[in-house]
């Protein structure tokens, strides 16, 4: 169709006033969706997210993505119809509906999948662990007073977090949630190691005293308990609940989540160790005994994964011992992340490796990407080893 072409009035102003972005697939769909009759307009909800220094990321409802600027080969021109108020174009004699040149450009923006920023975490909330001793207060079940109590503490709250954290809403409760991480009147607090052991004690213990079914535990049963008979404040130990299985608000029941119970009493146990090695079978022994007879046939290495090195004792040696290695301890920048790895290491199996990556690659495909970028692969009898393609002195 043909039409008459005029420039803006106002093409000075508005010149570098318009982007345009290019959608993957999944965002298309989920427009495309909200745009139809009954969508969901919330679902379509996009921000822009940075700090001052950061790169911007564009984020979802539940993803995050990098914007990264791509030039083009021939440039683009931004039109639209006249405005009606817009006089100077009321014209053309050939009948013709005129249009606006309002922008040229000669870029567009491109969107990435990436992983969460969620590390900031750990810096914005350094030195305001919530612990038992948060009970030695005049009243221990306040915990208003609780927070007060820290006069010097700076507070920062959940909506500091959306706002300061690059993450969408999903990403940014679920690290929040697997980064034990309190909510206590908005304010955030990462519970402290040893007081979150002690509390998923409590609860296997109380459930054993009580015979209370794990998959059907009475929620408001248990933080009566946990109040009088620890002083686990009830804010708390709803939270530590919704942790560490599913909670029914309808009929007030907690299903906990059995592994991930076990895999954090055996995470309190390696963290206490600290720097020093575990004997293996002493581990697991340790564990065994912390989580009970009930749970202890769910005890397993492979729910550490991520979290530990193992090693001979020795030389030679059958014996193995464990030492606490957190993936959190790693840097978030990928050749800092190998760099880091391979001094630890010089030969990783891939069995090994893999879960040391787990939050820098959105996917597999992308993980496989980084090895092949940062790491050499060889192939023996025992599987796959993979080796730094640049050398470290370490």
């Amino acid at each position: 169709m043909d039409h008459n072409l005029r420039f803006s009035v106002s093409s000075l102003t508005e010149q570098g006033s318009y982007k345009l972005m290019e959608l993957p697939p999944e965002l298309c769909k989920v427009m495309e969706e909200s745009l139809s009759e009954g969508g969901d307009s919330n679902s379509s909800s996009f921000c822009i997210k940075g700090q001052p220094g950061e790169d911007a990321v564009l984020c979802t409802q539940d993803k995050t993505y990098t914007i990264r600027s791509v030039s083009l080969s021939n440039s683009i021109l931004v039109v639209t119809s006249p405005a009606d108020s817009d006089i100077s174009f009321d014209g053309g004699d050939n009948g013709l509906p005129n249009i606006v040149i309002r922008d040229q450009l000669s870029q567009i923006l491109e969107l990435t999948q990436t992983v969460p920023k969620l590390h900031k975490l750990n810096t914005l909330l350094k030195g305001k662990e919530y612990g038992e001793d948060e009970e030695d207060n005049e009243d221990g079940m306040n915990v208003e007073l609780a927070i007060d109590h820290s006069q010097n503490m700076e507070h920062f709250t959940y909506t500091d977090a959306r706002a300061m954290i690059q993450a969408s809403e999903t990403e940014l409760k679920s690290g929040l949630r697997q980064r034990r991480i309190l909510q206590i009147n908005e304010t955030l607090r990462p519970i402290s190691s040893i007081y979150l052991t002690k509390i998923i004690q409590y609860i296997l213990n109380t459930l054993a005293a009580l015979m209370l079914n794990h998959e059907s535990v009475p929620v408001e049963k248990l933080c009566t308990t946990l109040a009088d008979e620890h002083d686990v404040p009830r804010i708390v130990s709803v939270q530590v609940m919704g942790w560490f299985g599913d909670i029914n608000e309808i009929d007030g029941k907690w299903k906990m989540d059995v592994n991930s119970v076990v895999k954090e009493a055996g995470l309190g146990i390696l963290k206490d160790a600290k720097d020093r090695s575990y004997d293996k079978d002493d581990l697991i022994s340790t564990w065994k005994n912390l989580v009970g007879d009930k749970f202890n046939s769910s005890v397993s290495l492979d729910l550490l994964a991520g979290n530990y090195l193992i090693a001979p004792a020795a030389p030679y040696s059958d014996h193995q011992v464990v030492k606490y290695f957190p993936i959190s301890s790693l840097p978030i920048d990928p050749a800092q992340r190998f760099s880091d790895l391979f001094l630890t290491r010089s030969k990783w199996k891939n069995e090994d490796i893999v879960p040391f990556l787990s939050d820098i690659a959105v996917n597999s495909k992308e993980r496989d990407k980084l090895l092949l970028k940062y790491a050499r692969a060889t192939t023996d009898a025992e599987g796959i080893w993979y080796t730094s393609r640049a050398q470290y002195n370490g």
